[in-house]
């Protein structure tokens, strides 16, 4: 896979992690710039443009977004390396706000479940991850129900637009969620 569009794959993994409980909290966007800006885990993309896009397209239509977004990652030929990458930002994404909800353990073992990259892999370098990679008895129809479920049970809110995901969206999001 190009390493642009791997790049922005990650960041909308990140972004789809941050989103998929229905809040996005100061504390997921400080560590999603945080990652840009100190590790280049983006690479050379525009982060402000490349969120507020996001934004404009879940605040459009949610589910379709996110089904959009299980598509692309199926589609994606990656390797060990970039998998481990993925796994590792969604994980960092969610725990971000110390608050891990349902709806977002139920998010990242759809992610999961389009990987190809072994439990024990993950495990070496992130034993802390456990919790994450822990599954049920996998089949297609599990996988299916557990994706319909997801989007049965959760309704994505129309996120406020009026202030992009910039720094100075930092300044108006509620500190006490």
């Amino acid at each position: 896979m190009e390493q642009t569009t791997f790049n922005k794959l990650l960041l909308k993994t990140a972004f789809s992690c941050m989103a998929c409980d229905g809040d996005i909290h100061k504390d997921e966007i400080i560590l999603i710039k945080k990652m840009h800006q100190e590790k280049q885990i983006f690479g050379e993309i525009d982060l402000n443009k490349e969120l507020d896009n996001l934004l404009l397209e879940i605040n459009h239509d949610g589910h379709q977004f996110l089904k959009s977004f299980f598509t692309e990652l199926t589609s994606s030929s990656l390797n060990e390396k970039d998998e481990l990458r993925l796994v590792e930002v969604a994980i960092e994404t969610i725990k971000a706000d110390q608050k891990i909800e349902y709806s977002e353990v139920k998010f990242f073992k759809v992610i999961r479940s389009n990987l190809k990259i072994k439990n024990e892999v993950i495990l070496d370098i992130h034993p802390d991850f456990e919790e994450y990679l822990e599954q049920d008895i996998i089949s297609e129809s599990y996988l299916s129900r557990l994706q319909d479920d997801f989007f049965d049970t959760n309704i994505l809110p129309q996120f406020d637009i009026s202030k992009p995901l910039n720094d100075d969206f930092l300044d108006i999001i509620d500190t006490t969620n």
